[in-house]
């Protein structure tokens, strides 16, 4: 049985295509704000494969959603589109109102959560850096952020005067001139706040997203495990229990 796996986030489509649950075709393709014009240049490759079933995770607005939704059914297949709920494979959401959840951070968390002995530290390293806790299947709320791209252009178009071209986030040591100063001050902000969370939650910590494998260096010491498509993965698990 073939599976298509849509994750559609702010700026990229991402999809997976899977047989007996294993991934035989993958790929991540920035959507410039057209993620359904993207999707209607790949439909025909994706009924070529002889899709059996989809499911779909999508952070966007209604208007776009229905586009999509509309586009998919040309597939002709079952279509499952992942919702947070107040308690789902035996995760219960901090939220009192589930549909202020971001669908993400839901998925995320059921990719990872699963022993109701442990406590969980889930972030994710995207266009906004998102924190959430669970105490076993207890989700406990979490914090969302500005990345280090956003941030570092909010300071460029409000501060005049001072130009700031891109640079690596790399150092945490206080910059000797602008353009260091800048840089590592936010990545010294991010990995900061981390590590206070942690000191209040103490938790496994497991880092996703594209920069997850560059805050896992200032985080060393809690031994963060690095995730590669865990929303993926908790759109499976979802569809999987559904």
């Amino acid at each position: 049985m073939k599976k298509l796996w849509l994750d559609v986030g702010n700026t990229r489509l991402k999809y997976w295509i899977t047989q007996h649950d294993q991934i035989i075709e993958h790929a991540a393709e920035l959507h410039l704000q057209s993620p359904a014009e993207l999707l209607l240049g790949l439909i025909q490759h994706f009924k070529s494969q002889n899709i059996d079933q989809v499911g779909i995770s999508s952070v966007l607005d209604k208007k776009n959603n229905d586009r999509i939704q509309k586009i998919l059914k040309f597939l002709a297949v079952p279509v499952t589109i992942a919702k947070v709920h107040a308690e789902y494979g035996g995760l219960r959401c901090a939220y009192e109102d589930t549909s202020k959840f971001g669908i993400d951070r839901w998925l995320q968390m059921l990719a990872v959560v699963k022993d109701p002995t442990l406590k969980y530290c889930v972030i994710s390293c995207g266009t906004a850096l998102t924190i959430d806790l669970t105490d076993g299947l207890q989700h406990l709320g979490g914090y969302i952020l500005p990345n280090l791209y956003l941030q570092r252009d909010s300071l460029i178009q409000n501060t005049k005067g001072i130009k700031i071209p891109d640079a690596t986030f790399d150092e945490l040591s206080p910059g000797k001139n602008t353009i260091d100063a800048v840089h590592h001050g936010i990545l010294l902000g991010l990995v900061s706040t981390i590590e206070k969370v942690l000191e209040k939650y103490p938790s496994k910590l497991i880092l996703t997203g594209g920069d997850a494998a560059l805050f896992a260096r200032y985080l060393e010491k809690y031994q963060p495990d690095i995730e590669a498509d865990l929303l993926l993965r908790g759109l499976q698990s979802y569809v999987n229990a559904h």
